[in-house]
């Protein structure tokens, strides 16, 4: 099987492209950790690849808002590249910062086109801190996302300051018709969070964590699932190792933002 080539997106303030790139490879693609400026000096080079990633962080220093300067350059420079890079049969992936830079370019949740019109929103948390913490998510049953087949629930942390999703009503309303809401925060019992921090750790309309477009092939979401891909990287783990040495089992290798990833790789089997 020819691995699928992923696009890595980095440039100035952007520090989980190495962790990206790894959970990538680890899952069977072949990843490559490219600059904004030098995809600006190429353009085609896009078309090489079958998966983007726009990796957590702080784009910019998140100095005119959260993912909108480095958005605002994508506008400025590679918004024909992007648009044919989605209207091919590839996938597409924000985390956090990511996220951010998805929702400024209007690539999500895409409501009226696949690039362009800004619909949604990553406002300040409610708490007006930032939040670095383990949550739980549930995924959302019909929505269509390629990263979540068979995902039923997730623990994975968060670690950001301008997380609290925001839509306007008519918006809002059409997302969660259309089955667009792709992760909730949830209470450990998979419970809904019902906005009570710390369960929603940032006050998110409707408990939204994360969001697809209508063909389930792109994918923006806040928490970092690239942060637990190893069972020794939950924060929870020494407790679940002594839980599994009483009842006479072995813990697991991985953990569970990894199939995530394994998804991605799978489509292009």
């Amino acid at each position: 099987m020819v691995k699928p080539a992923v696009l890595v997106l980095t440039g100035y303030g952007i520090n989980c492209d190495e962790e990206t790139r790894h959970v990538f490879e680890r899952a069977g693609a072949d990843a490559r950790i490219v600059h904004i400026n030098d995809i600006i000096a190429s353009p085609g080079m896009m078309t090489g690849f079958q998966v983007a990633a726009f990796p957590g962080g702080f784009s910019y220093g998140d100095d005119t808002g959260s993912g909108k300067a480095l958005a605002n350059r994508i506008k400025n420079n590679l918004m024909d590249e992007f648009r044919s890079f989605i209207e091919r049969d590839t996938l597409m992936l924000g985390i956090c910062n990511g996220f951010q830079v998805m929702a400024n370019l209007g690539i999500v949740p895409g409501l009226e086109s696949s690039v362009g019109k800004v619909q949604v929103a990553l406002e300040r948390n409610t708490t007006a801190r930032y939040q670095c913490r383990w949550v739980d998510l549930t995924a959302v049953p019909g929505n269509p996302s390629v990263f979540l087949k068979g995902v039923e629930c997730l623990h994975v942390p968060v670690a950001h300051g301008e997380g609290n999703f925001y839509a306007s009503p008519e918006v809002l309303a059409a997302i969660e018709e259309k089955k667009l809401v792709a992760l909730r925060y949830a209470r450990p019992d998979g419970s809904p969070a019902g906005g009570e921090f710390p369960y929603n750790p940032n006050g998110s309309v409707n408990d939204i964590a994360a969001i697809s477009d209508g063909s389930g092939r792109i994918l923006g979401m806040m928490p970092h699932p690239e942060r637990n891909i190893l069972f020794t990287q939950r924060d929870d783990w020494t407790y679940l190792r002594e839980k599994a040495r009483r009842e006479g089992t072995r813990p697991p290798e991985e953990s569970e933002g990894l199939a995530l990833f394994r998804n991605a790789v799978g489509y292009f089997e």
